[in-house]
């Protein structure tokens, strides 16, 4: 996947969530890397919040960006937030890589209003004929990884996660799929997503 490709896909998570999250709203960003969604979300949406991460150097460029972020381990939960403290809780690109998905998506939705997580699809039909054929663990655009050196824990398809949503009874108000370069939400798209699309994006809000 060449440095394009990357920006491509980093540049539609973040043109996406910006027009998710209404003007005005309160933001809590998990595993917020860089800052610049949230950066991105302050200065196009007038956002007020801050970001969380583990990775020092991350925090350092947040500090530059002029950002409230603080350094904090996702799997430990989101203890020191109240309930409802915010309006939105993001969680991009990196469900996948928590040890403990469940825990925070429960943590996310008591913190927050709603949720929004967006996550690689390993149910793509390319990793599907990659493991086939080749029999050894697939990559692809959104999962350049090799087995010994992936950040992630968790691959899920998006029927998984979309099953765990109805089994813990969380609503999804919105879900959005990354196909062929684009977002897509079309009900001519339901039946296929699972296998062709790269990535979900999906708004929840909790009981």
């Amino acid at each position: 996947m060449t440095d394009q490709q990357i920006e491509q896909l980093v540049r539609a998570d973040r043109d996406l969530i910006t027009e998710i999250i209404p003007h005005g709203s309160s933001v809590l960003d998990l595993g917020c890397g860089d800052g610049a969604l949230l950066a991105r979300l302050i200065e196009k949406k007038g956002a007020v919040g801050c970001g969380i991460d583990i990775d020092e150097h991350n925090l350092i460029l947040c500090v530059e960006r002029g950002l409230s972020v603080s350094q904090d381990d996702l799997d430990e939960g989101l203890e020191d937030f109240l309930d409802d403290s915010y309006d939105y809780v993001i969680l991009n690109q990196t469900l996948q890589v928590i040890k403990k998905p469940d825990k925070i998506i429960r943590e996310m939705l008591r913190v927050g209003r709603y949720g929004v997580i967006g996550f690689p699809n390993f149910g793509h039909w390319f990793l599907r004929l990659s493991l086939i054929f080749h029999g050894r663990m697939p990559k692809s655009s959104t999962l350049p990884f090799t087995w010994y050196n992936t950040p992630n824990i968790h691959q899920l398809t998006i029927r998984d996660f979309k099953d765990y949503c109805s089994s813990e009874h969380i609503s999804i108000i919105r879900e959005e799929y990354f196909i062929a370069g684009k977002w897509r939400n079309s009900l001519v798209w339901q039946p296929f997503v699972n296998m062709l699309a790269l990535n979900g994006m999906f708004v929840l809000k909790g009981q």
